[in-house]
Formats: structure tokens, C-alpha cells, sequence
């Protein structure tokens, strides 16, 4: 029986960026745990592969297509979720894009987008669950981050918004924690995903040359896959995990931070 399934009713998680990646590896997980999941991406249709897959497997999961950066459009997300599956207690903010560039190539626009999207589209979707959580007395929130907080050349923006997450996250530990809710930041390392193989291309570089030049950086002599962090986001919404809140914890298959 999974954690989720001992309290009875089963639990409702939501999972951002969740029709690929570390995201859909994420909602299939928890599903997996027993937990009715949300698959909320930016296109809706992207995001019925994954809700296909928890059903097959017989879990129950919805489709839910919205603009994290957008206000109304995440309160309506948020608000049909409680209405088709309940009242959502588990929120994994993972939605994430990137404009990479120099600083002197990037624009006003690069950097806005990849504001909006991680760190007010992290604040709009926590604001918006954050009710239901208070209600229940428990909840959990996992943000992710990345090693790229500590800094990584091209990626100001991203950078910028990733250690910004950590902020929000241990804010939000403090404010929540009366109420049962924790919260928490998973920072990855190097993930073997579609973003990583789009970055390879940029670069003009094979993607398995990628993958091994990578995995020879890093102490356990692999890249990592999605399904290393789903496991993680698994751990820190499951009740054996309720005095673990406020932490940033590198997944990187060595020491970051």
C-alpha cells in the first residue's frame, strides 16, 4: 500500500511540465504512489501521453493545459483540478524553459520569459494550492531548482531563476510549516532529457559525445536520468518526509553545494 493510500481518500498531486522529462517521470511516479495527478502543461494535448500512461497502469490522473506565468489561467487550472480530482495537497513545480545566451547577447525578452516562467509561475501555482494544503493541515511543495544557481556561464537568466526558487522555497517553509506543509527544493545536476538534447544540438555536438563528456565530470559516472528525481520528489512528498522542509538538495551524483 502506498503512502498515499494508507490516509484513505486518495491524495491529489499537482505536477508542472509534466508531459515530458523529469515532470512526466514525476507525475508517473507519484501516481505510482497512489496519488491522483494533475499533468499540467502548457499545451494540454502534450500532456495526455502522460495521463495515459497513469491510467493504463490504473491510476487516475487529468490533462490540464495553462500558462504558468499567467494569473487567470493558473487559478482556473488549479480551480478545475479541485473540482475533477480534488483538492490538490502535493504541488511539484517544475515547469521550465531556457534562453540561453552570453549576458551581452540577451535580451530583454530571454530574460523575462525565463523570470515568468520558473520563478512567478512558481509563486502563481503555490498561491493558488496553497489553500487547499492549509485547509487539509498537510501538504507538500517541491520546486525545482538547479546546480545552475550556483552559477553556469550562458545561463544568467536561468541562474538567476533557479536560485531564486530556493529563496521562495525556504520562505515558503517558514510561513507554511504551522500548517502541516512543507516545502522543498530538488537541484539537478546533469538530466538525460529532451532540454539537454536540444542543448547538445545548439552546441553542434553529438548528444551521446554530450552524454559521456558529462558523465565523466561527475563522480558516479553517469548522467542522470528523470526517473533519479521523480524517486526524490516520491521521498519528500510522502509522510515519512514531514520534518524535512526548507532544504535544497543536489541530485547530482556528487557534491554541489
Amino acid at each position: 500500500m502506498s503512502e498515499a493510500g494508507t490516509t484513505g481518500a486518495s491524495r491529489v498531486a499537482i505536477v508542472t511540465g509534466a508531459a515530458r522529462g523529469i515532470g512526466a517521470a514525476t507525475a508517473l511516479q507519484l501516481a505510482r504512489d497512489g496519488f491522483a495527478v494533475a499533468v499540467l502543461d502548457l499545451d494540454e494535448a502534450a500532456a495526455k501521453g502522460t495521463v495515459d500512461a497513469i491510467e493504463a497502469a490504473g491510476g487516475r490522473a487529468l490533462a490540464v493545459g495553462a500558462d504558468v506565468s499567467d494569473a487567470e489561467q493558473v487559478q482556473a487550472a488549479v480551480d478545475r483540478v479541485a473540482a475533477e480530482l480534488g483538492g490538490p495537497t502535493v504541488l511539484v513545480n517544475n515547469a521550465g524553459v531556457t534562453r540561453d545566451n552570453l549576458l551581452f547577447k540577451m535580451t530583454d525578452q530571454d530574460w523575462d520569459v525565463v523570470m515568468n516562467v520558473h520563478l512567478r509561475g512558481a509563486f502563481l501555482m503555490t498561491r493558488a494550492a496553497q489553500k487547499y494544503m492549509i485547509d487539509a493541515t498537510w501538504g507538500r511543495i517541491v520546486n525545482l531548482s538547479s546546480t545552475s544557481a550556483l552559477g553556469n556561464r550562458g545561463q544568467a537568466n536561468y541562474s538567476t531563476a533557479k536560485a531564486g526558487l530556493q529563496g521562495f522555497t525556504k520562505t515558503l517553509a517558514i510561513e507554511l510549516g504551522k500548517f502541516g506543509v512543507t516545502a522543498n527544493a530538488i537541484a539537478p545536476g546533469f538530466i538525460q532529457t529532451e532540454m539537454t538534447k536540444a542543448t547538445a544540438e545548439r552546441m553542434g555536438i553529438p548528444f551521446e559525445d554530450f552524454l559521456k563528456g558529462a558523465a565523466s565530470q561527475i563522480p558516479v559516472a553517469r548522467v542522470g536520468q528523470p526517473e533519479d528525481i521523480a524517486n526524490l520528489v516520491s521521498f519528500l512528498v510522502s509522510e515519512g518526509a514531514g520534518f524535512v522542509s526548507g532544504q535544497v538538495i543536489y541530485a547530482a551524483g556528487g557534491p554541489k553545494a
